[in-house]
């Protein structure tokens, strides 16, 4: 049975790029909700969320997923999160359809039809047979966000997940992240208000986290 308290656990998280600081000694505790980072200036969100997916290496702390540790057991942790990155063009030649049937794999899980309905309410049917170089900025969004349903997740991780999304989409996101906020947590950074204020998501500040 999935342990509803404390999906996710940072713990004293510092990033640095060289001898600047991007974050110092960052801790906290997510339960199941729905978290916002919104603050206008860069403050290091697409960095922290990137860490917290394990996609960059924190220099100090630790990062926890389902009580797994994200340093010492990459791969349990990993399992139990979908990440859906500001750069969704990571691989040009590899269409929709694709990268659903990979995470799939990845995720031991199939592609059935609940993942179809939320990729067709997103707009995605006539676009999944497309390579990510065919597809607009949006639709590649799109593709990842379908992705990050599979597998039932404890943790989504979004940086930008409104990025290029037309309105509909929008409306279809809010909904699901809030149907996700249920019994898992959702993370994301985004300028949109008016997307955080329809997702019921806690706003939250880089700075904050201590």
């Amino acid at each position: 049975m999935r342990t509803l308290a404390r999906m996710l656990r940072i713990q004293n998280l510092t990033k640095r790029y060289g001898d600047h600081p991007v974050f110092e000694g960052l801790s906290y505790s997510f339960e199941p909700g729905c978290f916002a980072l919104n603050e206008q200036e860069s403050t290091g969100k697409s960095t922290l969320l990137a860490v917290i997916a394990g996609e960059m290496v924190a220099d100090e702390g630790e990062v926890f997923v389902d009580g797994q540790s994200l340093m010492k057991a990459p791969m349990q942790a990993k399992a139990r999160m979908a990440y859906v990155p500001g750069d969704c063009l990571q691989n040009p030649s590899e269409t929709g359809r694709g990268l659903l049937d990979k995470v799939a794999a990845q995720k031991n899980t199939s592609v059935d039809d609940s993942i179809l309905d939320f990729a067709y309410r997103l707009g995605l049917e006539p676009h999944l047979h497309k390579r990510f170089e065919q597809m607009s900025t949006g639709t590649r969004r799109k593709v990842y966000l379908a992705a990050a349903a599979l597998g039932a997740p404890s943790v989504v991780i979004a940086d930008g997940p409104t990025d290029g999304l037309d309105g509909p989409a929008c409306a279809v996101l809010a909904a699901q992240f809030n149907l996700w906020a249920s019994d898992r947590v959702v993370l994301f950074a985004s300028h949109d208000a008016e997307f955080v204020e329809a997702c019921g998501a806690k706003a939250l500040q880089v700075g904050e986290l201590r």
